[in-house]
């Protein structure tokens, strides 16, 4: 295989030259000719007559699963986890964003397989460690970024969960429990749930339930449906956005490779988006501070491109870890030096907004504004996220208290300017409130990925 074209729809956007020297990547002068047509990234403009392989590797590995999927996907195939281009010949027909990646011919509207039953849904759910994404399944060809265990599926006119094959568009992401995150369903469903009650575009999520297993569907918002078709709509994360490879998505990390800061996020933004893309990323940073996600690294921040330009993608993504005793307390990305949110005051979110070119009164009001709402909601949103089908989680009152105990020291931090740092260790829990340590049964230890860091929760 010398060359790999890149579909959008039944269009040839561009091939991947296959060379000795690396990957390289080059738009087809129809699809440059072709009204609305957009780029793949922020990084190869229309206007760029040859990608080389440095710029387009990181870009394509960044639609790939990583660390055990990525190897399991790997063994399946009989392909190198390094063979980045191999392995997305053979998965890459649905994938983040607009593109298929496919082998010559293979561009027809595909097809989905309903899942017939609650069982057979259950025998997916049981297999995909082993099996993820279905990978060797006849006709399945997909991928999603990120190392826990998910399954791209559409929602037929009948309300059936269908296995989109042939290339067909998924419209829906299902992830389902997992013993290392206990309870990790209805945390994301109340965390999602959460911040769009505060005001935040985040997907529509509900969960479900096969058998003994549990799930969480969240709406893919990179698909749109137009009358009976479901189309794609292009995507990047900010990993793929600032050339930086997968490994290097944590701002510090063990690649060599230093990871996307806010500040260049920030930065991004302003230079290609518009005043109410900076506005939302500024709320999404807070609410991801808020809700306790540690996870909130640069892959977890998307931005939507067309042919009219560049748009901030909704929230994703998010989950409480504080109530994980093996995900670590310290944020994926800094603010203002400080790698624990509830360590933060109001010199730090000062201090924020002036390196990423923000007001700091206004960027202040929006923390107080969203720390309260959570604070408003967290309770009611538990009480819709237990009425799904997946039902209720011992957890959910820890999920509760964690989000309006986090809430309470963040307001707190804006009223307290003292100098004590994190080696003070965290704020005292409110009066009559019980410990945020997890219940018994919780997962094992896992081995860090990066100095000061425990296991990282990731998409």
């Amino acid at each position: 295989m010398s060359r790999l074209p890149i579909y959008y729809e039944t269009r040839t956007v561009g091939e991947i030259d296959v060379s000795a020297e690396g990957p390289a990547f080059a738009y087809d002068p129809t699809w440059l000719k072709t009204r609305g047509a957009f780029p793949i990234s922020v990084l190869m403009p229309l206007s760029t007559p040859r990608v080389p392989p440095d710029v387009f590797l990181p870009w394509a590995a960044n639609l790939l699963p990583e660390a055990s999927q990525l190897r399991t996907v790997g063994l399946r195939l009989g392909a190198a986890p390094e063979d980045v281009i191999g392995i997305l010949a053979e998965i890459g027909r649905d994938t983040a964003g607009a593109l298929s990646i496919a082998k010559p011919g293979h561009t027809g509207p595909g097809d989905w397989r309903p899942i017939p039953d609650e069982k057979a849904l259950q025998r997916i759910l049981d297999e995909l460690p082993s099996k993820p994404f279905l990978v060797g399944d006849d006709g399945v060809s997909m991928s999603l970024a990120g190392v826990q265990t998910k399954l791209g599926v559409a929602i037929d006119a009948e309300g059936r969960l269908c296995v989109p094959t042939e290339g067909a568009p998924s419209t829906h992401i299902l992830k389902p429990d997992s013993d290392k995150l206990f309870g990790g369903v209805q945390n994301e469903a109340l965390c999602l749930r959460l911040a769009k009650a505060a005001g935040l575009n985040a997907p529509e999520v509900t969960t479900g339930k096969a058998g003994n297993r549990s799930y969480l569907l969240a709406t893919r918002y990179d698909r749109v449906q137009q009358g009976e078709r479901w189309r794609r709509l292009h995507q990047e994360d900010f990993c793929q956005a600032l050339g930086k490879p997968p490994a290097a998505k944590y701002e510090s990390n063990q690649s060599g490779i230093p990871g996307p800061t806010l500040a260049q996020m920030f930065a991004l933004t302003r230079r290609r988006m518009q005043a109410p893309d900076i506005l939302a990323l500024l709320d999404y940073v807070i609410f991801n501070v808020l809700a306790c996600n540690t996870d909130a690294h640069a892959k977890n921040y998307s931005l939507l491109i067309s042919g009219r330009g560049l748009s901030l993608a909704p929230i994703y993504d998010v989950m409480c870890a504080s109530v994980w005793s093996n995900v670590t307390r310290n944020m994926a990305q800094k603010i203002a030096g400080k790698s624990r949110g509830e360590h933060l005051k109001r010199r730090h979110w000062q201090r924020f907004a002036a390196d990423t070119g923000l007001n700091a009164s206004r960027t202040i009001a929006r923390v107080e504004i969203m720390a309260k709402a959570v604070l408003a909601r967290a309770g009611s949103t538990a009480r819709e996220v237990v009425a799904l089908p997946a039902g209720d989680h011992p957890l959910m009152p820890k999920f509760v208290e964690a989000l309006e105990t986090r809430a309470r020291a963040i307001l707190s931090g804006l009223n307290d300017d003292s100098t004590s740092d994190e080696a003070a260790g965290p704020p005292s829990p409110p009066p009559k409130r019980t410990s945020r340590r997890a219940p018994a049964k919780r997962p094992k230890r896992r081995a860090s990925s990066a100095k000061r860091r425990k296991a990282p929760l990731s998409p």
